[in-house]
């Protein structure tokens, strides 16, 4: 009977556990993190792959930089100097270490903003960009609209929050943020350094600046992407991974372990993903003057990597020229395949001519030329 009391225990033990996991929005068996909030997507496809109270508004620190690094380097002329706002650099906390009459390019502050967290590399960014703090909240606020991120809300540029409690976002909103951000080739070239050598200050002088980004050592295949943390907030953590060609971003919020949450995350995620095959294809399409009346036209083969799901997801559309006009030459564009995940365009292969076709020697009549300047239009508008 005593044997039976403690299996039955351990039993309801194990139950409780289970509950416990669940509500907390883990499976049973996969890894967990000691973030109050904490994501992990596919990059290209946007699948959520973990998550943990991933949706609770809460402050995000200075991962607030993300976003205003993005406008920054949206917003041209990132290289012309120029002298930085005295009243803009006169803020507290981490520093790219600016002092009133120093000259500098927006490239430059975008580095300081994104290793060392320089709050006042994003207050002069702000002030360059849109002429103040303010108008650049704004402007930031804006973007964050027009990406859908609507448990999103901006009220300083560096994520400064001790005076409000109306600057928050979500695990997931983050991460959305993060895979819009990595679409910009220059934001990805930055937040990958460990460190960057710059040249600013009055007169400028040449200075390295340090990634406060651990986990650029201790990772494999992390890109970046970037830090943060006030009182208020605690430790943030915005991290991106490439292994085997895929892409995860990882956010936590208010997490004390952080570098070692996002490396088992991303040792646990990588498993659930697999390769895809956007299958390549052959194509008659018919020639209209020329030597064929037809042509064989081929799209190749694309391998992606994406979530072990991803078939139900699929849907592969084809767009193709139901004619062309010869001449044709071998490797001309006449159509394209395009791959969609849940609706998304996540890839896309250019359908092309297999072979060389000449003109036929005919004049062409009135509806084939009516047909041909149709054609050109129709190219020009797509």
């Amino acid at each position: 009977m005593k044997r039976n009391g403690l299996t039955f225990i351990g039993t309801m033990v194990c139950m409780m556990m289970t509950m416990l996991l669940a509500s907390r929005g883990i499976s049973a068996g996969a890894a967990s993190s000691s973030a109050k909030s904490a994501i992990v997507i596919d990059a290209l496809s946007g699948e959520v792959l973990y998550e943990q109270n991933a949706y609770e508004r809460l402050p995000m620190a200075s991962t607030t930089k993300i976003m205003s690094a993005l406008i920054a380097l949206e917003s041209g002329n990132l290289d012309e100097q120029f002298i930085v706002d005295s009243e803009a650099i006169k803020v507290e906390g981490s520093s790219m270490g600016l002092q009133e009459g120093d000259t500098v390019s927006l490239r430059a502050l975008v580095c300081g903003m994104l290793l060392p967290s320089g709050n006042d590399a994003a207050n002069a960014t702000a002030v360059r960009v849109a002429g103040s703090i303010d108008e650049f909240v704004k402007l930031m606020n804006d973007r964050a609209q027009q990406m859908g991120l609507s448990d999103t809300h901006f009220v300083t540029p560096s994520g400064l929050d001790d005076d409000t409690d109306e600057h928050y976002s979500t695990a997931y909103d983050m991460a959305r943020l993060a895979a819009q951000a990595l679409e910009n080739e220059d934001f990805v070239a930055i937040c990958s350094q460990k460190y960057i050598k710059l040249s600013y200050g009055n007169p400028p002088y040449d200075r390295w600046l340090t990634n406060t980004n651990k986990l650029l050592d201790n990772v494999d295949g992390i890109i970046g992407i970037k830090t943060g943390f006030t009182d208020k907030a605690k430790r943030c953590l915005v991290s991106a991974c490439e292994r085997d060609g895929a892409r995860l971003i990882c956010v936590t919020l208010n997490d004390p372990d952080d570098w070692y949450d996002h490396e088992q995350l991303y040792n646990e995620c990588f498993e659930k993903m697999s390769d895809y095959t956007l299958a390549g294809n052959q194509y008659r399409i018919s020639v209209a003057g020329g030597t064929k009346e037809s042509i064989i036209a081929e799209s190749e083969s694309k391998t992606l990597k994406l979530p072990e799901d991803a078939k139900e997801h699929i849907e592969i559309v084809v767009t193709k020229k139901p004619f062309v006009f010869a001449p044709i030459k071998s490797g001309d564009k006449v159509g394209l395949v395009k791959c969609y995940y849940d609706g998304e365009l996540i890839a896309q292969q250019d359908i092309l001519a297999c072979e060389d076709i000449d003109t036929k020697d005919i004049r062409l009549s009135t509806w084939q030329k009516a047909l041909q300047r149709l054609d050109l239009l129709l190219e020009k508008v797509g």
